[in-house]
């Protein structure tokens, strides 16, 4: 809301480079028609695969973890939920399903988040779907076990007029169609994780408002490439960025290029690797296997299958041996031991 006030974001200024990077991620929009016209095989492997990632990677940023073997039939909904954290992943499951069906569909509205939020905690004993009812801090932990406050999100009382100005800011900016569509929607996530308008499920929900509103402004990537693990394999960057842009947000005085610089550096990531992605994976019947052997480049040079499965969620076990043997017989890799957790080493060339 800050951020919207008197379009105070308006008066950011921006530097050559950065109109670059907007201008290259325009020109990856303009082609993600073109590669998605791939194999329906080759898409939904992607897809599949996208929404393991995203659903598992937002949820262990916020500490809530699942076991590797059960990921992907938790998320595939081929099992229940056996416990709190898979209870979360699968509500998470849920917004995440719902976003990716129907997109153009949903509106922008405080009923909406609520909803979302009481999805987010539906297999839980929690009850999710209001609005904070205490103040709460974002805290940081340092090695020696101290907390220090790193923000001071808005109060609970001013939670729920904040929220309807935020939401009623970012749509009126949209409606004018004044602004580039990237800087209002990484702008809206910004006010929204300095309102943190939930006692808890603040950066998911945020993480789900980011795929819908870069879906409704013609960003489609997060359909193939979760985004939610870049933003895990970037996390510390994450954090330190909303950290530097919410400084002084209280009084309208932040800086949001911080922010701004990582949220287009991460969209930026998510496009290289679909369009890395589809041009590896070139024939529908082989997907799998190759994006398996493009998935032991990126493993240490020592890995066991285990490690394997991790990084290619979805893709069953006897694929991943295949596409094993496979490079062994191309002498890429060779195994160190036997069985299924033998170590393998990648052969350097």
């Amino acid at each position: 809301m800050r951020s919207f006030e008197y379009d105070y974001f308006l008066e950011t200024p921006i530097s050559p480079p950065f109109l670059t990077a907007i201008r290259t991620i325009g020109e990856f929009k303009g082609r993600q028609m073109l590669y998605a016209e791939q194999p329906p095989d080759v898409l939904e492997t992607l897809r599949r695969v996208a929404m393991i990632q995203s659903a598992e990677s937002s949820n262990r940023i916020e500490g809530v973890t699942v076991a590797p073997g059960r990921i992907d039939a938790l998320v595939l909904k081929k099992t229940l939920p056996m416990d709190r954290p898979e209870q979360e992943v699968a509500g998470y499951r849920d917004v995440l399903s719902s976003i990716h069906a129907n997109y153009s569909k949903m509106r922008l509205s405080a009923d909406l988040i609520l909803n979302w939020h009481k999805t987010l905690y539906r297999y839980t004993k929690e009850k999710g779907g209001e609005w904070k009812t205490r103040d709460n801090s974002i805290l940081e932990v340092m090695p020696d076990g101290k907390q220090f406050v790193r923000f001071q999100p808005v109060s609970a009382l001013a939670t729920p007029k904040f929220m309807d100005r935020l939401i009623k800011s970012f749509n009126n900016s949209t409606a004018e169609g004044e602004v580039d569509p990237l800087l209002s929607v990484a702008t809206f996530i910004l006010d929204f994780e300095c309102i943190h308008p939930f006692m808890d499920g603040n950066g998911r929900i945020g993480r789900l408002l980011t795929l819908l509103l870069l879906y409704q402004s013609g960003y489609e990537v997060g359909r193939y490439i979760g985004l939610e693990r870049i933003v895990e394999e970037s996390k510390e960057t994450y954090y330190e960025a909303l950290y530097k842009s919410s400084q002084g947000w209280h009084d309208a005085k932040h800086d949001l290029r911080p922010w701004w610089n990582y949220f287009i550096g991460m969209l930026t990531a998510a496009y290289k690797e679909f369009e890395t992605r589809v041009g590896t994976i070139t024939s529908a019947r082989g997907a799998k296997r190759e994006m398996v052997m493009r998935a032991v480049e990126s493993l240490p040079q020592h890995f066991t299958i285990g490690d394997l499965r991790r990084v290619c969620p979805g893709v069953s076990y006897p694929t991943l041996q295949r596409a094993l043997a496979d490079l062994r017989k191309g002498k890429k890799v060779k195994c160190l031991g036997r069985g299924p957790d033998a170590e393998w080493e990648r052969i350097k060339r």
